[in-house]
């Protein structure tokens, strides 16, 4: 069995990616996001997939079936399949934290520059979880 071990501190400072999938396993996958200065992640749902965000540094709007509350670097959020949700970026700094989706939802070793580039990558159906 290989240990697979990251430094969530350098991790983070290293990775300027919108999205980076640093792991994926059986059952669950590992990933890292920066989101810029008024960026977001985007409104979305995942029919199938629970997600544990774990907030790095910065702070943001978090919008939870049309609740709003703020995170920030230390908080970590539940949200489970079925809820919507979006993560907006309302402080001066990139907004950095990582994201454990139980299943997987995007494909293994995915890289997206951008939220554009993410976004069409889906779009294109570029970006689907191994099978």
């Amino acid at each position: 069995m290989t240990i697979h071990h990251w430094s969530r501190d350098s991790e983070a400072e290293q990775s300027k990616d919108f999205r980076r999938v640093l792991w994926t396993g059986e059952h669950s996958q590992l990933v890292i996001m920066t989101i810029e200065p008024g960026g977001e992640i985007g409104e979305e749902t995942h029919p199938d997939n629970d997600q544990i965000l774990s907030f790095v540094s910065g702070s943001a709007k978090a919008v939870i079936e049309g609740e709003e509350h703020l995170v920030a670097a230390g908080d970590i959020v539940a949200v489970p399949a079925g809820t919507r949700h979006n993560f907006i970026n309302v402080g001066h700094s990139p907004l950095v934290l990582y994201t454990i989706y139980g299943p997987a939802h995007h494909a293994e070793g995915a890289v997206h520059a951008t939220k554009e580039e993410a976004d069409a990558k889906e779009e294109a159906g570029e970006d689907e979880p191994p099978q």
